[in-house]
């Protein structure tokens, strides 16, 4: 191609590119002719100025300089075509349709909050009421009113969390118990459910703050075969028809003292490693109410007796809902939550 050659075809496509810019009614169109005439591979524009190092080396520099000349003012035109496009076109709704839909997360009750509310039920429909208590507790309610000894390992700083002298977060909803009967003359039928604090580190199955629900009964001729009763029935309530076995144990505010298991739910009794094997599952600590716990509390001891229990909602949590680590009932994963959604 000659120098006059390569000028007349330059003029030609300028001119050509600018009808085309004008005759272009919408935005897409536009972008084909933005292309057609200064695309990198195919544009007309970009074809004649890879032509520039065939042309006589004398010519070149003004042959490069025309050409950049006409690009520039093709761009020029392209934005004010693109300008005038944009003003007469209505906006339209931007969709990308390669993006991913946006999930909506159900809101849903904690699995702990599903277990206690379950529990506090079937404890209603046998006549138990519900009692609260403060979480900030004097050492004399959590420990000293509830037949505690002074050296109990429990009252030392590794697994208390003192708030001052005398003063601290409650270890367990026992207090309740206490103060309940300081309030209300026998005969009693109460649970306790309430938040309780432990200076344990915190793994896959330990925490240091979580639930807990406590039971207690106190009538005249109240007995151990009550207490067997009434949580057998809890138990086949909760977990459907099941087997139950109470094992001997130590509690300072209770004796005698039980451990009661129910069948395993993961293996229906014949041994997995969720049960170690054993075929059962712990699932609270119970007995009958220690006398000097009556009279710490004011009741007469020669002529009440009582029982009590306790148990971890979120320990039930795990057994009922088959839930591996008790990390994620604190993790506030709304993935691990919306399962729980009724």
């Amino acid at each position: 191609m000659t120098t006059q050659e390569f000028f007349e075809a330059l003029q030609r496509a300028h001119v050509e590119g600018s009808a085309r810019i004008s005759a272009a009614a919408t935005p897409l169109e536009l972008t084909d002719v933005r292309n057609a005439l200064i695309g990198r591979k195919n544009g007309s524009l970009s074809q004649l100025m890879r032509e520039l190092p065939s042309l006589p080396e004398a010519d070149r520099r003004e042959a490069g300089a025309r050409a950049n000349s006409a690009r520039v003012a093709i761009e020029e035109e392209l934005e004010t075509r693109k300008v005038s496009l944009d003003a007469d076109t209505p906006p339209q709704p931007t969709l990308d349709l390669s993006m991913p839909g946006r999930q909506s997360w159900r809101g849903a009750k904690h699995p702990v909050t599903l277990i206690i509310e379950e529990i506090e039920g079937i404890f209603r429909d046998i006549g138990f009421t519900i009692a609260l208590g403060p979480e900030a507790e004097l050492e004399w309610y959590n420990f000293g009113a509830l037949n505690f000894p002074a050296d109990h390992p429990a009252m030392d700083m590794h697994d208390t969390l003192y708030l001052g002298k005398e003063v601290l977060l409650r270890t367990h909803t026992s207090p309740v118990q206490v103060r309940t009967l300081q309030s209300y003359p026998p005969p009693i039928r109460i649970l306790a459910p309430g938040n309780v604090y432990r200076r344990d580190f915190f793994d896959a199955s330990h925490a240091p703050m979580f639930s807990q629900i406590e039971g207690l009964a106190v009538d005249e001729g109240v007995s151990f075969v009550d207490l067997k009763a009434t949580l057998s029935y809890f138990a086949n309530r909760l977990f459907g028809k099941t087997k139950t076995r109470f094992r001997p144990s130590y509690f300072p505010f209770t004796e005698p003292s039980a451990e009661m298991d129910v069948e395993c739910q993961l293996c229906s009794g014949r041994g997995c490693s969720g049960c170690k094997g054993t075929g059962w599952m712990e699932i609270l600590g119970s007995g009958m109410v220690h006398p000097a716990v009556l009279q710490s509390a004011g009741v007469d001891a020669e002529r009440y007796t009582g029982w009590a229990f306790g148990m971890g909602p979120g320990r039930m949590a795990m057994l009922r809902y088959g839930i591996p680590n008790i990390r994620l009932l604190y993790d506030s994963d709304v993935r691990f939550l919306e399962q729980f959604a009724r």
